[in-house]
């Protein structure tokens, strides 16, 4: 994987800085068995296979543990489409599962179910091959997704902050005293923060929080509305933006397009095996 500068944690003075919110779904579909046994690691959701083995039946109970899950980790409910990709990595791995118990690759692993999985993808890998590949495939690859590898622009700014809830007319009136440079007790602390990428403050305060920044003056004290309310900020420096090499990248490229082709063949291997199984989604019947 191609090496990134980390969002380096916000120095507080004297106050402390937010925990930065966790990602989620980073990972390529290799993520298959170990999103696959966090998510759905309780045996009893695994419902269906008395009555017949070539149905597969997606509970309230499957449903539920991914939102509950979900929710945990980004603090909200699961949108619609989200909630479908929490459904089809499920019905990934409990196609795997089957597969494997019918090719016996339970033997001596009776009852963990993530180890089935992994073994029978190990079984479905053997027959996948990289294709042929040359440095134009790669280049072509790399700037489809330049984004990726390009070193972003980076904001130094320093906030400053009052106990309670900011309205606009407080942080207005604050921006104000802090520009006109009154000595005195302003009733605020600061925090600093350095190396802050457009993505991280999308992230932290939204988008038209991170625009304004962008196009503020450096040195100038301002009130800005985030997604969490009012903000007073000043913008230090801005380190421009670096566009990748492909030459100097080109080993981390081949790597993340080879993860990528062998992560596709992997998925085609299991959505046919799956067209053996009749898949019913129990929260749906009612609707």
């Amino acid at each position: 994987m191609p090496s990134t500068k980390p969002n380096r944690a916000p120095k507080t003075i004297p106050a402390g800085t937010d925990a930065p919110r966790p990602r989620w779904w980073r990972e390529p579909l290799l993520h298959f068995v170990l999103l696959g046994g966090l998510l759905f690691a309780v045996d009893h959701v695994i419902v269906g296979r008395a009555e017949d083995p070539r149905t597969i039946v997606l509970t309230q109970d499957v449903d539920d543990e991914a939102r509950e899950l979900f929710k945990a980790s980004r603090g909200r409910p699961p949108t619609t489409e989200e909630l479908a990709a929490l459904r089809r990595t499920w019905l990934d791995n409990e196609v795997l599962y089957r597969e494997g118990l019918a090719m016996q690759v339970d033997r001596g692993d009776s009852a963990i179910r993530e180890r089935v999985i992994f073994k029978a993808l190990s079984v479905l890998e053997s027959d996948n091959k990289l294709p042929p590949y040359d440095d134009a495939l790669l280049r072509a690859w790399f700037e489809k997704h330049r984004a990726k590898y390009d070193e972003p622009a980076r904001f130094d700014f320093r906030e400053a902050v009052i106990s309670g809830d900011m309205t606009e007319a407080a942080a207005s009136a604050l921006a104000t005293r802090l520009n006109s440079g009154v000595p005195g007790e302003i009733g605020a602390g600061l925090r600093v923060f350095k190396g802050r990428p457009h993505a991280n403050l999308v992230q932290s305060y939204g988008e038209a929080f991170a625009k304004a920044v962008e196009g503020a003056k450096p040195g100038a004290w301002q009130a800005l509305s985030g997604k969490d309310g009012w903000r007073v900020i000043q913008l230090d420096t801005v380190s421009a933006a670096k566009p990748a090499d492909f030459e100097v990248l080109r080993g981390i490229v081949l790597q993340d397009w080879t993860d990528q082709v062998m992560a596709e063949q992997r998925t085609a291997a299991v959505r046919v095996l799956a067209e053996k199984y009749t898949v019913r989604i129990e929260a749906e019947a009612g609707k």
